[in-house]
């Protein structure tokens, strides 16, 4: 497992990591923001009105209503991002990545509406009389480029399960081990089972649910939320004052946070933030593609409130919960996970700077006085007893009252340290670190009017999030398979996509967010790429359709 989050990290350091990526996503929002005139701003309210069904016309072609085709993209896109991703992003960046994740939805809000727009007015009807749609269909029909069309949709493919689907069952599962102690193989067979019977039903199913459960899942993650703010509301402007200010510096270390330069900020804000909200990414274009409409900026409308409700909305608050509480820079008791630990040698202290700096440098992997430690740890009752010096680091920080084991046993005797890492695969270390992911949101929760019972509404936010992500998932997987290999490949994908929804519950947590770092990538790229070279038709689009309605005030 080492060695495949090694490689994984590795492969991400070209991609996600790499900061081309971040820059090309938000250049392109930019761009087309510029070019359509502030499209997010100005048919805002515009898309309200799509969205309630003032503009619906009798007759016209579809599969769902607008609100069950924004229901089912934003069950796509609301899951782990808005409660583990958050956190993470805070974890990693400090509050400057807030900014950047703001930065991606507003300017995503845009490359959104594009996307949509075009993967809509490219659709078509399938051979059992659905329709299917997705960049694919643009790529293959507006830019006649049917080799990149194959490239997106394996991507979708693969992306369906590095997004959608290995992250939110995983993060489910945690999530209710930490607050119920519930097994997580108990998680897995009941939810693989429930996931099963709504995906089978296809579409309709999938858009009934999620309408039902998007609202619900939200109403009762905010009442959450806000039990932590208004308890903590004198920290709410000073959050704010550390996101605005650190944003083009950097986070300074703080606590046990060994901070962030602005480049690492940059980087993880827009990579989560498009983790978040899927804007370029090309995944809620075939959500939308069923929507009953005849006119695709319509549709590319309603597509626009998507990242403004994930992000701006959601993410935003969570960001507030975990800054206000100051959870983020607090250590706590946990149990390290083996791709969250590593051992440097010599000793370091956080409370000096020059430390602080190398320890950051090691774990970005830039030069550094810091070097992994290889060597024995002698143990006695678990407590190491060395006088060859180390530090182990854990969640990015430094670590207190490590103890050592094995089978729940206290170790006594000698264990081996090779490059970081110990040698003994069985060995469980507990002690305290950072917190990320949903453990550090589930904390925040706690630290609110509702105490101990908040932890219980971020599990069943979280579930209802997460597991709703994952039925979006399914079918944009499905509609990728059925344009590679037709509409008897859907079934066997939808197999494959259980058995793996079932399988991710009891793997690293770690590991299963790098392979969805990559993914995304895979997937985002030639999306871009795709809706940069249809600019004109977009324009020309949206303008008729805009002339058409007098500027939004009558039916298309």
């Amino acid at each position: 497992m080492d060695a495949v989050n090694g490689f994984l990290i590795y492969i991400d350091g070209f991609l996600g990591s790499a900061i081309w990526f971040p820059t090309f996503l938000l250049t392109v929002g930019v761009f087309f923001t510029l070019y359509l005139g502030f499209p997010q701003i100005r048919y805002f309210k515009h898309a309200i009105g799509v969205t309630t069904g003032k503009f619906d016309k009798e007759g016209a072609r579809g599969d769902t209503s607008h609100f069950q085709a924004l229901s089912t993209a934003l069950s796509g896109t609301v899951g782990t991002g808005n409660i583990g991703g958050v956190a993470l992003a805070l974890h990693l960046g400090g509050p400057a990545a807030l900014f950047w994740m703001w930065m991606t939805a507003f300017f995503g809000m845009t490359s959104k509406f594009v996307e949509v727009t075009l993967s809509h007015k490219y659709r078509t009807q399938t051979e059992d009389g659905t329709m299917a749609g997705g960049p694919m269909y643009y790529m293959e029909k507006g830019l006649n480029m049917k080799w990149l069309a194959v490239i997106f949709a394996v991507a979708t493919v693969l992306s369906s399960f590095g997004t959608g689907n290995l992250p939110q069952i995983n993060s489910i599962a945690s999530g209710l081990e930490s607050t119920f102690s519930l097994d997580p193989l108990i998680t897995a067979s009941v939810l693989s089972v429930l996931l099963a019977l709504v995906i089978i039903g296809g579409i309709t199913r999938i858009a009934r649910v999620a309408a039902a459960i998007v609202p619900t899942m939200a109403f009762i993650y905010l009442i959450g939320a806000f039990a932590v703010i208004i308890p903590n509301i004198a920290n709410i402007v000073p959050s704010f004052l550390s996101i605005f200010s650190n944003a083009f510096t950097g986070s300074a270390a703080a606590g046990g946070f060994l901070g962030a330069t602005f480049a690492y900020a940059f980087d993880r804000g827009v990579n989560r933030g498009l983790y978040s909200n899927e804007a370029g990414q090309g995944s809620a274009p075939i959500a939308h593609a069923a929507a009953r409409t005849d006119e695709p900026a319509d549709e590319g409308m309603v597509s626009i409130l998507e990242p403004f409700i994930d992000t701006i909305v959601i993410c935003t608050i969570t960001g507030l919960v975990i800054l206000s509480s100051g959870v983020w820079i607090e250590k706590f008791e946990n149990e390290f996970q083996r791709a969250d630990m590593t051992f440097v040698a010599d000793s370091f202290s956080q409370s000096s700077s020059d430390d602080v700096q190398s320890l950051f440098a090691y774990l970005s992997g830039e030069e550094s006085a810091a070097t992994s430690y290889t060597g024995p740890i002698v143990l006695q009752q678990g407590v190491p007893q060395n006088a060859v010096a180390f530090t182990l680091l854990a969640a990015r920080s430094v670590a207190e009252n490590a103890t050592y084991l094995r089978d729940d046993e206290l170790i006594t005797g000698t264990v081996n340290v090779v490059d970081g890492q110990l040698e003994d695969t069985s060995i469980v270390v507990r002690g305290d670190s950072l917190l990320h992911s949903v453990p550090l949101t589930t904390r925040a929760f706690t630290r609110g009017l509702f105490g101990d019972f908040g932890q219980y509404i971020v599990s069943i936010g979280l579930m209802l999030f997460a597991f709703s992500t994952a039925i979006a998932w399914s079918y944009y997987g499905d509609r990728a398979m059925t344009y590679l290999l037709g509409p008897k490949s859907v079934l066997p994908y939808r197999i494959v996509y259980v058995l793996g929804f079932f399988t991710a519950a009891l793997a690293d947590t770690t590991v299963i967010w790098n392979v969805s770092l990559i993914t995304i990538v895979l997937m985002t790229v030639p999306n871009l790429v795709g809706i940069l070279l249809m600019r004109k038709e977009m324009k020309a689009t949206v303008d008729a359709y805009w002339e058409k309605t007098d500027h939004g005030k009558h039916k298309a």
